[in-house]
């Protein structure tokens, strides 16, 4: 990873700017990869975390969403550039060498990654695993199994004796997504970042999987970013809703308000198996759905106007000569979209 300095002038009075109630600052991130495209992975992307709440990313594969979980986490690899700034409580995450990284990772800004049985070792015991992540981040030496017992029934591995000396093979999938989440939990982190933590899983167990993550953001008082292509695990989970399109955001707002009243056409077609009880009430008797037409596609990139005009519905003629700016059509929401702010 490669990163690029942006305006000090900028840079500086970002660092200045107050940041109570903001865990984590994110303004401007453009991440581009070397030699494999000609537009970014990510463009001009702006959020903040504050500290406890639940936010989701909510897009389609190839949106972005992972990058900026990569991102914040200073693990995209040695071909990505980056711009912009991020600050995470008093630490500026771009002009962090891989120390200062190691600090972070694990301790502070934590990950679920998809498929837990590749995140761990085959070859350790799960426990020991876990125990790994303690004495990486503490400098006391001591023995960790009763902690890393103690935080494995936390997230509701009650034998957790036997999930300790267990490999992950001799584990059920949602025996070892609690594992994964226990992992990450381990240090108390600030952050938690879940990306698509329940892709595998049957219904049954994706609803245990999200009490667990609630729980733990209740009892940790951790922030935690869900990432995700299904707007179904959102609606009663979490707080705030970001939906990315082609490496931008796209909508932005509470999630109750952009369910019930989504603002940009990609929203409303991704909502479109939104049971209609999250709709607004002048929706709740329709029966038509919206699909979203075509994909994603180079040409797209390569408009000068907005990189959706061409699967959208409500495109006009000015959508395809020049792109829409952000505006905030109402309280705590933005959207990108020329139906706003004319």
């Amino acid at each position: 990873m490669r990163v690029v300095s942006g305006d000090a002038k900028s840079l500086m009075t970002l660092a200045q700017t107050p940041c109570a109630q903001v865990l984590l600052r994110v303004r401007g991130l453009t991440v581009r990869y070397a030699g494999e495209a000609s537009h970014p992975a990510l463009s001009e992307i702006d959020f903040d975390i504050r500290p406890g709440e639940i936010v989701g990313i909510l897009g389609e594969s190839g949106s972005g969403k992972s990058t900026v979980a990569l991102s914040i986490l200073g693990m995209l690899p040695a071909s990505a550039d980056i711009t912009g700034s991020m600050f995470f409580e008093d630490k500026d995450l771009l002009r962090l060498d891989e120390p200062g990284w190691t600090g972070i990772r694990g301790a502070r800004i934590a990950m679920i990654f998809q498929e837990p049985g590749l995140a761990l070792s085959p070859v350790m015991r799960v426990g020991d695993q876990i125990a790994e992540v303690l004495r990486a981040h503490r400098r006391e030496k001591k023995e960790f199994r009763q902690q890393v017992e103690a935080m494995l029934e936390e997230v509701g591995l009650r034998e957790a004796e036997r999930i300790y000396k267990a490999y992950p093979h001799q584990l059920s999938g949602g025996e070892l997504h609690r594992v994964t989440i226990a992992q990450a939990l381990a240090c108390r982190p600030g952050l938690v970042i879940a990306d698509e933590p329940t892709r595998s899983l049957d219904v049954t167990r994706q609803a245990e999987i999200l009490e667990v993550l609630r729980e733990s953001n209740r009892k940790f008082g951790c922030a935690l970013i869900f990432i995700t292509h299904s707007p179904g695990l959102l609606a009663d989970f979490a707080e705030r809703v970001m939906v990315m399109y082609a490496g931008r955001i796209v909508e932005e707002g509470p999630i109750s308000r952009v369910f019930r009243r989504p603002l940009h056409p990609y929203t409303k077609g991704l909502l479109q198996l939104v049971p209609s009880s999250l709709q607004s009430p002048s929706r709740a008797g329709r029966h038509h759905l919206l699909s979203i037409p075509g994909s994603l596609c180079e040409s797209d990139y390569l408009s000068p106007g907005c990189i959706f005009a061409s699967r959208c519905y409500a495109r006009t003629e000015v959508c395809q000569s020049e792109p829409p700016k952000e505006v905030a059509p109402e309280e705590n929401r933005r959207v990108s979209c020329f139906n706003y702010g004319k």
